[in-house]
This record gives structure tokens, sequence and C-alpha cells, in this order.
């Protein structure tokens, strides 16, 4: 499933085995999640990573805003 996991993770110039430290979040996980292979994230998972992204689900996998006209 597509996410910005890399992106997150570029720009704070951190490695996936940080984060997993960090997290508490295996790092096979955040693997499958950073190569975009995961096709059904666990959603405590998402909700832990946007808590330590300080970004919201949306945000988490690229979903841009509509704009209502």
């Amino acid at each position: 499933m597509k996410n910005e996991l890399s992106v997150l993770l570029g720009k704070k110039r951190m490695s996936v085995s940080k984060l997993s430290k960090d997290t508490d979040i295996a790092p096979a996980t955040l693997y499958s999640l950073y190569h975009e292979k995961n096709k059904n994230p666990d959603t405590k998972t998402i909700l832990k990573l946007c808590k330590y992204f300080e970004v919201t689900p949306n945000e988490f996998f690229g979903i841009e805003k509509s704009v209502v006209n």
C-alpha cells in the first residue's frame, strides 16, 4: 500500500532500525511498509507512526485534501 514512510524517514535522516527502537514496531513490519509491500497494515501500527512523525493518517498515506467548490 502506498505510503510516505520513506519520505518521513528521509526528512528526519533516520533509519528503519532507529524507528523500530523508538516505536517498538518490528523491523520487518517497518521494512514492509517502507517498500510498500504491506497490503493491509495494522491500524495501531499506522496510528503509532502518525503520532511519532506528527502527521495525520491522510498525510502518512499521501492522500491530498480535496478542495470543495
